[in-house]
């Protein structure tokens, strides 16, 4: 698989499915933001698409018209791709692990969280100037802006929202893929302030402000994701569909990939 030149892509888009929930929206993203990558089999006439941003990979085409050792850029990736892909993927990496994904979307008025003592927090969006605290975030959280290109791009684009206080961010949420129609969202709360609904605060002013710009917000998350599903709940998500994705892991020795050859064990 090559990486593509900007002025290619245009065209490519329609290899993916469009103006839906979920997964499909990191096309958009990409077209419209920049930041990501876009990847084929050929440059010239591809039969296999892919375009991949923060860890996150959608692969379309003809998976037998890959050459061994062609998908090896995408190990340790989340990849959403037909079935039909699963065998060549299976001969790629030393282990694919699958899983299914909820995709919910909002379109019902949130439940007011129990009552909490927020005492000195203020939750609102994310600005440019709260870039560092974004940085300041642990390891579990800092993936919560990788599809902006990194902290100063998520506080700078105005798609996002926090609590904080005195400076130190509780939690945050964000758009995390920006399609035309759905904004699919993404949220994170630091471990030690858990179950105190800050999450669900900054998810409802986000919907708001997604609502605003005539867009809807879906929000995706595993199926044992049991927390995330009742945040989804609450904030007023239903569930649209479900999809299967996997995890690559480490590519492989180079192997034939063709419709009559048998992997050796």
């Amino acid at each position: 698989m090559i990486q593509l030149r900007p002025k290619s892509l245009s065209a490519l888009a329609g290899c993916f499915p469009a103006r839906t929930a979920g997964p499909a929206t990191l096309v958009e993203h990409v077209l419209g933001t920049g930041i990501g990558s876009w990847w084929a089999d050929s440059a010239l006439q591809p039969q296999v698409v892919a375009v991949s941003c923060a860890n996150h990979l959608l692969l379309r085409g003809d998976p037998y018209a890959l050459s061994p050792g062609s998908l090896a850029p995408f190990a340790s990736s989340l990849v959403e791709a037909p079935s039909r892909f699963l065998r060549v993927l299976g001969s790629s990496f030393d282990r694919i692990v699958p899983g299914n994904r909820m995709v919910y979307v909002h379109c019902a008025p949130a439940s007011p969280p129990a009552l909490r003592s927020w005492h000195g927090v203020t939750v609102r969006p994310l600005v440019r100037e709260d870039a560092r605290a974004l940085a300041a975030l642990g390891t579990a959280e800092a993936w919560i802006h990788a599809s902006w290109g990194g902290p100063a791009g998520l506080a700078a684009s105005g798609y996002g929202w926090a609590a904080f206080r005195k400076g130190r961010i509780l939690a945050a949420a964000c758009t995390y893929f920006r399609g035309s129609v759905y904004e699919d969202i993404a949220c994170a709360t630091v471990p030690d302030r858990r179950r105190e609904y800050l999450a669900h605060a900054c998810v409802t002013g986000l919907c708001e402000d997604i609502a605003a710009r005539g867009r809807t917000a879906s929000l995706s998350c595993s199926r044992g994701d049991r927390r995330t599903r009742l945040l989804a709940r609450t904030a007023g998500f239903r569930l649209q569909h479900e999809y299967a994705r996997c995890t690559t892991g480490t590519p492989t020795a180079s192997r034939l990939l063709n419709p009559g050859h048998s992997p050796r064990a």
